[in-house]
């Protein structure tokens, strides 16, 4: 669930990072330019002594960019997780559920004892979590309150959309030479679209459904609303889209943020 949201946000995500190879990672991102950041997480197996001297070490050099976030929960609504989904505690070498959980919090007190961010779990559902890590990276939830974001199809839709727009529909800019490389940000592909009328009309359409659609949700839906524009990758077609969509919305309303998840994603 954390990956998949800040995923959705933009961020690299990869699920059991060896500490010693986060070092590379960081470096690596730092050269890119289209991604928002990177997050990592760490199987307690991989957690030694060396973890924290690793952290240490990247803080030093990327300073407040680094977060260590640390979720828990508590031992009663571990065990029950655990039987729900009636998986083994990585742990499990003679113990019980409950003998892992405990050995698992001795293994990881140093962890807890230097992480940026806690977030006990033992009480929210998937909605909760989610509002708290929005409010954790981008600040009382970045006062966002609606999000416009672009995706692609061949990436998977966002999961937490609350409207899903198909613009695979429109003309690709893909297949002009002159405009494979560029994304829906850049001017020529924006022109590119403009020269058709299903653009306007798509767009049109959509405005009207989302003047009557933005009020009632906001008045009458708790948290965010998120409209996802997709089309096949991601690139050009639906990051058009968002931005038109974001012009004119953040103009109506305070809190209004476009996010283009896939455009970093190859030429398609």
């Amino acid at each position: 669930m954390t990956l998949k949201v800040l995923e959705d946000f933009g961020f690299i995500t990869i699920d059991n990072m060896p500490p010693e190879l986060l070092p590379q990672l960081f470096t690596l991102v730092s050269e890119r330019n289209n991604v928002r950041g990177v997050v990592a997480t760490v199987d307690v197996r991989n957690v030694d002594g060396d973890f924290v001297k690793v952290i240490d070490n990247i803080s030093g050099a990327w300073g407040g960019a680094v977060k260590v976030v640390f979720l828990t929960a508590s031992d009663e609504e571990l065990l029950r997780r655990y039987e729900r989904t009636r998986r083994v505690h990585p742990l499990n070498r003679g113990l019980s559920t409950i003998e892992g959980i405990i050995a698992e919090r001795d293994m990881l007190s140093p962890v807890l004892d230097r992480a940026d961010i806690v977030i006990d779990t033992s009480m929210m559902d998937l909605h909760q979590h989610r509002e708290r890590l929005l409010k954790e990276f981008f600040g009382d939830n970045g006062g966002i309150s609606i999000l416009i974001s672009s995706f692609g199809y061949k990436y998977g839709v966002p999961q937490d959309s609350s409207f899903v727009l198909d613009v695979r529909c429109l003309p690709n800019p893909y297949y002009v030479d002159e405009l494979k490389n560029l994304t829906g940000e850049d001017e020529p592909v924006k022109e590119y679209l403009l020269k058709f009328s299903e653009t306007y009309r798509f767009v049109a359409l959509t405005r009207n459904f989302l003047d009557f659609a933005i009020p009632e949700f906001l008045n009458n839906v708790r948290g965010q609303l998120h409209i996802s524009v997709g089309c096949t990758g991601g690139r050009h077609r639906s990051v058009a889209v968002a931005e038109w969509l974001y012009e004119a919305y953040s103009k109506l309303y305070s809190g209004v943020c476009v996010l283009h998840r896939d455009k970093g994603h190859g030429h398609q």
